[in-house]
């Protein structure tokens, strides 16, 4: 759930109710989510562990409207610069946390350091990648963890992004080879720790985030003075509620502490930290979204005769995840877990129903959002999580390189989109 969020028409009671049929639903798939756990559990325990992961992500960024491409769109549109400092927050625990992770591995004399897969080249391909997926967020209102996250809340918009975005990502991988061998692809990855050591990369990274937020209150300042600055605004259902002088535990006013209430971005980006890292240090590597929309390209195309894979520079020892089918590849699980995730946090709240707010003009914005983002992660090796997040995170410079190619790319897609007047 990214950027710009349109708020439904519920028509608020003046007294909170919970809504049971959907509550019910929540428990049952709920239960059926514990059920396949255990069943995925019994095959490999990646599988259900990727599974879980996946459900707390897509229920703490729905439960806090958490996301990474809104930096862009609420500075740029409402002068509003809440989220944006919250994922700062984000990235420096989660920086924090990696290195004593990376620190640790070092010191213990291992070979591979937990998250280093995360340290991406630095080339053009880092910036042509990272503005085309920039401009293709703005049309498909929302980055890779948003578009999960977007379906599971029931937005149909997002499934057509989604199934453009999967082929975009298969037309990346297939040319990707060709890029890497191309001019584009000059240049290496640069560890930051290597340079400057983890004391001076935590002290350099700490010294551009407080740029990035200087910059930021600034700017809110401006647009304050402009009378342009709109403040963050959510549903009625999700603000607090007062609580009767008697306290039950068991009554609507808990359920709706506990279930509805929404959550600030800070918790959610704590939240949202910590499962970062708790990826981390179980699987080694961070958290990525878009590589796997390559293996549902194959999986998708290939079922129906269009594609062979096989064959293809790209897929070479991948052919075992391919072979192995989608139920058996834990990155599958874990997409997967963020559209159940977020559904189940809105079923919770009782107002969980599906949008579909969008004409058939917008289905080619949103196709061609897709296609952009999927290619344009595929060519930047990453996305607002892999190539931004987890880079960041990790020390790779690529981060940083790929922070300013999206935004640009972002606000290219914002200016396009009131443009061509697109409903994302």
């Amino acid at each position: 759930m990214e950027a710009k969020r349109k708020i439904r028409n519920i028509k608020e009671s003046p007294s909170f109710k919970i809504n049971i049929k959907q509550t019910y639903l929540g428990i049952v798939v709920l239960v059926i989510m514990g059920g396949f756990s255990v069943f995925q559990y019994a095959k490999n325990y990646k599988l259900a562990m990727y599974l879980i992961t996946g459900l707390a992500i897509g229920y703490v960024m729905q439960r806090s409207r958490f996301g990474f491409a809104g930096t862009v769109r609420k500075m740029y549109i409402m002068g509003n610069g809440d989220l944006t400092r919250a994922v700062l927050f984000v990235f420096i625990i989660s920086m924090i946390g990696t290195v004593a992770i990376h620190y640790g591995a070092v010191m213990g004399g291992s070979e591979v350091i937990p998250g280093f897969k995360s340290v991406k080249p630095v080339n053009m391909a880092t910036v042509i990648g990272g503005i085309i997926f920039g401009i293709g967020m703005m049309f498909g209102g929302g980055c890779a963890s948003g578009t999960l996250t977007d379906l599971g809340e029931g937005y149909i918009r997002s499934l057509i992004v989604l199934f453009f975005f999967i082929i975009g990502s298969l037309w990346g991988v297939h040319d990707l080879p060709m890029w890497e061998r191309s001019i584009f692809f000059a240049g290496g990855k640069v560890y930051l720790p290597d340079i400057l050591g983890y004391m001076g990369s935590i002290i350099i990274s700490l010294l551009g985030y407080l740029g990035i937020y200087v910059f930021v209150k600034k700017y809110e300042e401006k647009r304050k003075k402009q009378n342009t600055y709109i403040p963050e605004t959510y549903s009625d259902f999700e603000k607090a509620i007062p609580e009767k002088e008697e306290y039950k535990f068991f009554s609507k006013e808990t359920y709706h502490k506990f279930f509805v209430k929404r959550w600030s971005f800070y918790t959610g980006g704590t939240l949202l930290s910590i499962l970062f890292l708790t990826i981390l240090v179980t699987t080694g590597s961070s958290w990525g979204v878009t590589s796997t929309f390559a293996y549902w390209g194959a999986w998708i195309f290939e079922k129906i005769g269009l594609v062979d894979v096989s064959n293809w520079e790209w897929f070479a020892g991948r052919m075992d995840a391919i072979n192995g089918g989608f139920f058996n590849d834990p990155k599958s699980m874990r997409n997967i877990g963020i559209i159940i995730g977020a559904a189940l946090s809105l079923l919770f709240t009782g107002h969980f129903s599906f949008d579909t707010n969008f004409n058939l003009k917008d289905i080619l914005y949103f196709a061609l959002g897709g296609i952009f983002m999927g290619y344009g992660a595929r060519i930047a090796l990453g996305c607002n999580v892999g190539a931004l997040y987890s880079a960041l995170s990790n020390f790779s410079l690529s981060g940083w390189v790929f922070m300013v190619a999206l935004t640009i790319g972002g606000i290219i897609g914002i200016s396009l989109v009131k443009k061509l007047n697109i409903n994302s």
